[in-house]
């Protein structure tokens, strides 16, 4: 029957419902319990959820049996015969880049790769060695593990040099241990489901690290290119001491070398953008990295460019595989920063690129098994003596591009890495390194089209610009891992910012609609009168509460605090008002009483009952019995609680707040206590205050944190803006409803 009345009610007030109407027609469920028992309950083993959890962390028994052989195996072994050519050249020049022998970077390319092919959930990125996490992986060979660590004098002489073979064998530890605990952390965030922690690494931020990135693998490879000799610096300010040190030694060039290097960049370079125009006409792009590393091993061969001209070769590169070994503990303490620095940048750039294909062709990729594929990846392959990997772009183009349709192209490319690491890979000892630096080099022309994001921000988002900015100067200047860390937090702190900054505005009605807008933007758009419709733009918690309450009460028009200020001071003065007027009342009783004579009375204690009334009675100290005139008669009490117009101030322009609380999706305690205060001093100067808009989740945030009391009541929120609005203009003059008793409806 109540809840027909209320329907009845609201139907004949054009369905103008305070929320605790709507919860009682809406009958709303009560708030879930958050118990830890409640939580356990809910955990059920079954063979269904058995089988999904099997499916979800083995992706490959579920697309495998599906696999259509016909229209798919055809272009997947044509895509991974493509890609596993250019896993070649670039697993060799990015080991280079990471300062490990290049063979760890064939290592790198198959493990990691096949390791994926069972639990990857993207069709076609082509994950393995890529630039910006080899740089990376290179500062930390070149801070822990520097050549200057392993210098020997030559027997005989004054001279010394580098013991190659001892500084490689433990920059292989160095980088074991890094990828062991590099997949720790992305299994780790995997199975916590934290796949969301990518979102933390901005679009801005990304481009603007990797930009800088791309800088730091141009400066590294200088040395290559110009033949010179110069030390591994670390630490903040590395990259600049490298690159003024390379200018200095430019005198001392080597011709040779850098011929080799012009001749290999333009080759490239003229025959990618050839890829460019006529891909699409070929059946694979031309494998101009290949080539350059087959042509220009056989011209260092026979023309003994080594010895004749000074051009350093890539030198012994090993057949067959190394037996597993554990990584070397003593590394973790030193290298773990490193390692979730690279371990969120790696992820990051592989579930940019996998959302990326997965959106195009009409699938989707999970975030946190991902995260699982690549640790797995890494964690594995760290016991094999590979390095970090991640998702390569230009790999990935290329598999999508040459018609791969799954990640049986990655198991084609790891069957040619076999053959190579078992049979051919000694054939590239004569390989100069001044190749390896071009490849490198041209390779990085997509990173360098970055810096056309500081035209494109500086008209869209200043903000977005200076994260950018900010990412790629701290990058610069602090190294990668430092660097990193500091372009996160900037990028946090202008999240903060933006709250704490929000668009203040006061809202008026479009027209005769119900449509509510900013009164400073829409020119039709005017203010209810006697109303006032406040709206922030973002959501209210502890670092912006009180800016909130602050502009609040400076977009109403009056000061707020000084009225309240002046009616507590009026009424302060009104109470010692009263009391002097009762003390006063008081003596004249006396008196009066002195005047007549009265004297005591005797009471029969019998007849008291019946005759006493409404008077009261006071005992002596001796048992007897003082009748006292009762305080109604003496001091007359107020009939209500004194009024603006009582006290003689003068009453706001306003008589009714409605806060928009629609951009809120969430409260705090500090939040709470902020509208608590609101309402307080708003009621105190005979202003009613509503909440719109609240969405469920906030109500109960609301409920659980004590929001609601005799003076606060569900009859001040409203579903919109127009219900509170037609409300208030409809009852004006009236008092609130009474609190609708229903448990349902006033749920605390």
């Amino acid at each position: 029957m109540k809840e027909n009345e209320v329907l009845c009610r609201s139907r004949a007030e054009h369905h103008t419902l305070t929320e605790a109407e709507l919860e009682t027609i809406g009958l709303r469920n009560e708030a879930p319990s958050t118990s830890l028992s409640t939580k356990i309950q809910k955990i059920r083993c079954s063979g269904s959820t058995a089988k999904s959890l099997l499916f979800k962390f083995f992706p490959i028994l579920k697309w495998l049996p599906r696999y259509p052989v016909k229209d798919w195996l055809l272009g997947d072994i044509i895509s991974g015969f493509s890609v596993g050519i250019m896993h070649l050249p670039q697993g060799l020049a990015y080991a280079l880049l990471a300062g490990l022998p290049p063979v760890i970077g064939l290592y790198s390319a198959f493990y990691p790769v096949l390791l994926y092919f069972f639990f990857g959930t993207s069709r076609h990125i082509s994950v393995g060695p890529f630039a910006i996490i080899s740089v990376m992986i290179g500062s930390v060979t070149d801070s822990l593990e520097p050549s200057g660590k392993y210098m020997e004098a030559v027997n005989g002489t004054n001279v010394t040099i580098v013991n190659e073979t001892l500084r490689d064998a433990a920059r292989v530890e160095l980088v074991g241990a890094l990828a062991f605990l590099v997949g720790i952390f992305q299994i780790a965030l995997g199975l916590l489901q934290f796949g969301f922690v990518a979102t933390y690494l901005s679009e801005p931020l990304v481009r603007g690290y990797t930009t800088a990135a791309s800088i730091q693998v141009l400066i590294s490879q200088l040395k290559y290119v110009f033949g010179v000799t110069v030390k591994e610096y670390a630490g903040p300010l590395s990259i600049i001491y490298t690159f003024l040190e390379v200018c200095s030694k430019l005198p001392n060039t080597n011709v040779g070398t850098l011929v080799t290097s012009l001749v290999a960049m333009v080759s490239i370079l003229l025959v990618k953008l050839l890829n460019d125009k006529i891909g699409k006409k070929l059946p694979i792009p031309i494998p101009i990295e290949l080539l350059t590393i087959i042509i220009s091993t056989v011209i260092s061969y026979f023309a003994k460019l080594n010895e004749n001209f000074g051009i350093s070769i890539v030198g012994e590169i090993p057949s067959g595989m190394r037996p597993p070994q554990a990584p070397k503990v003593h590394y973790f303490e030193k290298v773990v920063g490193n390692a979730f620095a690279i371990a969120m940048v790696s992820y990051v750039i592989a579930i940019s690129l996998g959302k990326i294909f997965a959106l195009k062709h009409g699938y989707k990729v999970d975030s946190n098994q991902e995260l699982i594929a690549l640790g797995l990846s890494n964690f594995v392959g760290s016991f094999f003596q590979c390095y970090s990997i991640s998702c390569s772009m230009s790999r990935s183009l290329v598999q999508e591009s040459t018609g791969g349709n799954s990640q049986v192209a990655a198991l084609v490319s790891c069957l040619i890495l076999l053959v190579t690491i078992l049979k051919i890979g000694a054939l590239f000892e004569q390989l100069p390194k001044a190749i390896l630096a071009s490849i490198i080099i041209v390779n990085l022309k997509g990173m360098f089209k970055q810096f056309r994001d500081i035209r494109m921000l500086w008209r869209s988002n200043v903000t977005d610009l200076l994260i950018w900015v900010v990412t790629f100067i701290a990058t610069i200047v602090l190294n990668l891992d430092m660097g990193l860390g500091v372009a996160v937090a900037f990028s946090l702190l202008t999240v903060i910012f933006r709250t704490q900054m929000p668009h203040y505005s006061i809202l008026g009605q479009v027209s005769t609609t119900d449509v509510y807008r900013d009164v400073a933007e829409y020119q039709k758009a005017e203010e209810i009168p006697g109303v006032k419709i406040f709206r922030s733009s973002a959501t209210i918690y502890f670092a912006n509460a009180d800016l909130y309450a602050e502009a609040l009460k400076k977009k109403c028009g009056f000061d707020v605090d000084r009225l309240v200020e002046k009616k507590k001071k009026a009424l302060k003065k009104k109470q010692k008002k009263d009391k002097k007027e009762a003390k006063k009342a008081k003596i004249k009783t006396v008196c009066d009483s002195g005047s007549n004579n009265l004297a005591f009375v005797n009471i029969d204690m019998e007849a008291r009952p019946q005759e006493q009334g409404n008077d009261t009675a006071a005992t002596a100290a001796n048992g007897s019995v003082t009748d006292l005139a009762p305080q109604t008669q003496s001091q007359p009490q107020p009939s209500g609680k004194p009024t603006l117009h009582s006290l003689g101030l003068k009453k706001p322009p306003l008589h009714s707040l409605i806060l928009d609380l629609t951009p809120v999706n969430f409260v705090d305690t500090v939040c709470i206590k902020t509208f608590k205060n609101i309402f307080k001093d708003f009621q105190e100067i005979e202003v009613d205050v509503f909440l719109v808009g609240c969405h469920a989740s906030v109500i109960t945030q609301l409920e659980r944190g004590n929001f609601f009391s005799q003076t606060i009541t569900k009859q001040h929120l409203f579903p919109s803006v127009h219900d509170a609005v037609t409300y208030v203009t409809r009852n004006r003059g009236e008092s609130l409803p009474q609190t609708v008793t229903d448990n349902n409806a006033t749920k605390m």
